[in-house]
């Protein structure tokens, strides 16, 4: 496919121009504090039913806990649980208040990770440094495990969230909507049909269900919660849908220039499988440059809030950096 002027991937929005741009400096720093909530939150998930004679009826399902532990303490920036702590702050609401949904977008993306490392998926043997959960626990249990992840991540949201019913429904709705046919597992059919090789807007969809819906998701979950007014809202969402595309470019290139050793995961499998991406479609220049007019289009969004949303910025900033 011949480079392109990105006005053919976004048409709807004004580039910063075709000309090759150096990436801006990004100094907010990252919300590590929402970071260390998630993480403690997640070790303190054991899975467990809570009537006494369900969790004796479950003896002998620790094999697939261990599993399921593997693949969601493995680490990591944990940044679509911070994404919706931030949000939820920057919009006036404790942080503690979504723990459980934030928790709960960690499980499912966790479980995405897991089918998407199978044989039959992506076939990678390793994922934030570890073996991938099915070359440690093999491809049965993996399944399961992932499996296990989502439904867990429901049970999460509907016994443990605050807000009351309407908000749990709402945040149940907004998960369902992410990762189904129209979302995550869509995303991920129309790539493994290689849906995105037709031209730069085929390219986009793909990934707005495959990655971005999820990353939306997270913000989402905020405003069920919050429920601020309608500009906000719209400038959340467009921030959301901004962020979401920002990753997946810069996933892109450092699937090209990064090294296993900082990823923790293998690098190149996409031109291995021959897979269209924003670097195969753009170029390496073309894409870096998208990824630069992107962050600028994800924080022109957070402009409009009436609020601090630094670590809104800290998170899109990040994001960016990533691809160095």
């Amino acid at each position: 496919m011949q480079h392109q002027c990105s006005h053919a991937l976004h048409p709807t929005l004004h580039p910063l121009g075709c000309a090759a741009a150096s990436p801006p400096e990004v100094s907010t720093p990252y919300p590590e504090h929402l970071r260390t909530l998630v993480e403690e939150y997640l070790q303190g998930l054991d899975f467990a039913a809570t009537d006494p004679l369900e969790r004796e009826e479950m003896a002998g399902t620790e094999g697939l806990v261990k599993a399921m532990r593997h693949s969601l303490l493995a680490g990591g920036k944990r940044i679509r649980p911070v994404l919706a702590l931030a949000t939820c702050e920057a919009l006036g609401e404790p942080a503690e208040r979504l723990l459980p949904a934030a928790a709960a977008l960690e499980l499912v993306h966790t479980y995405s990770l897991i089918h998407d490392d199978l044989p039959a998926m992506d076939d990678d043997d390793l994922r934030r440094g570890r073996p991938t959960c099915h070359k440690l626990f093999g491809e049965d249990t993996a399944i399961l495990a992932g499996d296990a992840l989502f439904a867990e991540a429901v049970r999460l949201v509907a016994e443990r969230q605050d807000g009351g019913p309407a908000a749990q429904v709402g945040i149940l709705l907004e998960l369902s909507r992410a990762t189904g046919v129209g979302g995550m597992v869509g995303g991920q059919f129309l790539d493994l049909q290689d849906a995105g090789a037709a031209s730069g807007t085929a390219l986009r969809r793909v990934h707005a269900l495959k990655t971005g819906r999820l990353m939306a998701c997270a913000v989402h979950c905020a405003l069920v919660l919050a429920r601020p007014g309608p500009a906000v809202d719209a400038a959340l969402r467009t921030f959301a849908r901004e962020l979401g595309l920002l990753f997946q470019i810069v996933d892109d290139i450092l699937d090209v220039e990064g090294s296993e050793e900082r990823l923790g995961k293998a690098v190149g499998g996409d031109a291995k499988r021959g897979k269209v991406t924003y670097v195969s479609a753009y170029g390496l220049a073309g894409a870096r440059r998208l990824a630069a007019e992107t962050h600028e289009r994800t924080l022109r969004a957070l402009g409009a809030l009436p609020g601090p949303a630094d670590d809104l910025v800290g998170i899109a900033d990040l994001t960016f950096a990533r691809q160095h």
